[in-house]
């Protein structure tokens, strides 16, 4: 069994909307769980529009209607559990790897009876949030991403579907290629050398590129329900499975926890829950329509995306300004909002015109340099910035380990040096 250390959260101090530091962490749960609330979307029920239809077999046999699981699967679930923090239902997963001979059979069980009724149990869906901060002022609770803890049993079952879904969705390649996160041989390198491949190999030819960065507004949160399950159904899933995700994702509750104190319940009414073993298939399900009817290049990694376009010329620029409208329409209509204050436009190119972009009625601010899934990007396309800080990262490293390490035994240095060191050096250096 591997065991995995979760490092101590802490949050705030927060402050009110008076400005007033919040001394109570039962007053900072509820603040922190109230905010994490206010950002769900009211779906939009009486206007959703068509999906496009992905999965073009007309067979039924060809779509995922129903799953069979076999004790086969439960079981190496159960061999692979990490240990983690304590979930809403109290079930440890030390407990459920200790006992998993004698589990494995009625877990079966259970599962097969959860997926044939489509009834998922309250307390699979309970969760407990767990804020983490990002960057900014910590006093803010919009500053906070929320990942939710979940019941460890009913995240082997999502596992086991997330896995048959998986399965069906690349049987019939029905994602598309643009997209590199949560897919299996694809990654964060991957996603930059395709995507900057084709932007040197323009500027190599001394042509101009407009590169735009795309921003969704809390997009793991905003993701709603009735057009969501349209979607699946647009890529093959149907019958119980379908059945089965919708009961599993309506009717969810969160709470917040700041130092064993918890805020009351929320409902969930929207979104795939950050966290979870099924939610991030979901959500790339829903985004893979994004870039129908686009002329422009797009390359996604999970909610992260961006396009590019050669610009020699007014033309060149309309056809961009026209995707862009495209994927304003597509936000607007999927109820998917770009955070247009994060939205950029990056000139790459000598003889570049430096055109203007407007995503809806705001003009795309202008950037020079953009932290591009871990790997810093400036418009000369230099990287020189990323080697900078890369080195920097590694030597802060290095003084930690020399400062804290007082056996200077050149097997422990190495091994240290390997595991904490040269990956900050060697982050997507192939890039």
């Amino acid at each position: 069994m591997r065991s995995k250390q979760r490092t101590k959260v802490t949050v705030g101090p927060l402050k009110n909307e008076l400005g007033e530091i919040i001394t109570d962490n039962k007053i900072a749960a509820d603040v922190m769980n109230k905010y994490f609330a206010s950002v769900f979307t009211v779906e939009d029920l009486t206007n959703i529009p068509e999906p496009v239809q992905i999965f073009k077999s007309t067979s039924e046999s060809d779509k995922l209607k129903e799953i069979e699981i076999k004790e086969d699967d439960v079981i190496k679930k159960l061999e692979n559990l990490k240990v983690k923090s304590p979930v809403p239902d109290d079930i440890h997963a030390k407990l459920l790897y200790e006992l998993r001979n004698e589990l494995v059979s009625p877990l079966t069980t259970m599962f097969n009876l959860s997926i044939k009724t489509g009834i998922v149990p309250q307390d699979w869906k309970d969760a407990n949030v767990t804020p983490l901060f990002k960057k900014g002022s910590k006093n803010k609770p919009e500053n906070y991403r929320p990942v939710s803890l979940t019941s460890i049993v009913g995240k082997i079952l999502e596992s086991i579907i997330k896995d048959h879904i998986v399965e069906h969705l690349n049987k019939y390649s029905l994602i598309k290629s643009s997209q590199h996160g949560f897919t299996k041989g694809k990654s964060c390198l991957t996603n930059l050398l395709e995507f900057f491949e084709t932007v040197t190999k323009e500027v190599d030819q001394d042509n101009s590129v407009d590169l735009i960065y795309l921003d969704f507004a809390k997009a793991f949160d905003k993701v709603p329900y009735m057009r969501l399950f349209k979607k699946l159904e647009c890529h093959g899933l149907n019958g119980l499975v379908l059945d089965w995700v919708k009961n599993w994702l309506c009717g969810r509750r969160q709470k917040v926890s700041i130092s064993k104190e918890s805020s009351s319940w929320q409902d969930v009414t929207s979104g795939v829950p950050q966290g979870s073993v099924l939610g991030p298939v979901l959500f790339i399900i829903y985004i893979n329509d994004l870039e129908t009817d686009l002329l422009s290049k797009i390359g996604k990694f999970a909610d992260d995306t961006k396009m590019s376009k050669c610009v020699n010329s007014l033309r060149d620029a309309e056809v961009l300004r026209d995707d862009l409208k495209k994927l304003y329409e597509w936000s607007r209509s999927w109820q998917m909002q770009f955070n247009k204050d994060k939205c950029v436009v990056m000139h790459i190119g000598r003889k570049n015109n430096k055109f203007e972009y407007k995503l809806g009625d705001t003009v795309l601010t202008k950037s020079v340099q953009e932290r591009d899934l871990g790997i810093i990007v400036d418009n000369r396309l230099k990287f020189s910035e990323q080697c900078n800080v890369a080195i920097k990262n590694a030597n802060s490293t290095l003084a930690i380990i020399r400062r804290n390490i007082k056996n200077k035994n050149k097997n422990i240095i190495t091994r240290l040096y390997k595991g904490l060191v040269r990956p900050k050096l060697e982050f997507c250096i192939q890039a």
